[in-house]
């Protein structure tokens, strides 16, 4: 079963600005809750790994992901993949120029290869959407 959420929200900021915060790959790392660690496998900060922590019965230790920025085009758009024994996941942010700053549009697919994976990102992609906005408005107002 594959799991495909779509979601958007607005900020008060222009493209560039989140731009900032969405291409880097330790900002979305640190903004998901099963990670537990992270590391920057490339000086062009396009190659993460993630520890993962699922908690789900048949994972009893964080799984590797390896994740990969396949796409980016400044300010507006970023893509990544990422692959590892229990699941394959797509992400897409693309920025869009509002009236009255930018809309920060998310596409997620997340392919399980073990059972629950896809029910546990089914129940929790929200919240995890909701940490990423969190985070992206806690750095828009401290401006790091």
């Amino acid at each position: 079963m594959t799991v495909r959420v779509d979601r958007s929200f607005d900020v008060s900021a222009p493209p560039e600005r989140v731009w900032e915060f969405i291409a880097d790959p330790e900002n979305r790392a640190r903004a998901i809750s099963v990670v537990e660690e992270y590391s920057i496998d490339d000086p062009d900060g396009r190659r993460v790994t993630w520890q993962v922590s699922l908690p789900i019965p048949l994972v009893r230790k964080t799984v590797r992901v390896d994740t990969e920025d396949v796409t980016r085009r400044p300010p507006e758009f970023v893509k990544f993949v990422g692959k590892s024994k229990v699941l394959k996941v797509t992400g897409e942010h693309e920025i869009v120029e509002t009236g009255t700053g930018s809309r920060l549009e998310n596409h997620f697919i997340v392919d399980g290869k073990l059972p629950g994976v896809e029910k546990f990102f089914k129940r929790n992609l929200d919240a995890e959407l909701a940490n990423l906005r969190r985070d992206l408005e806690r750095d828009l107002e401290t401006g790091q």
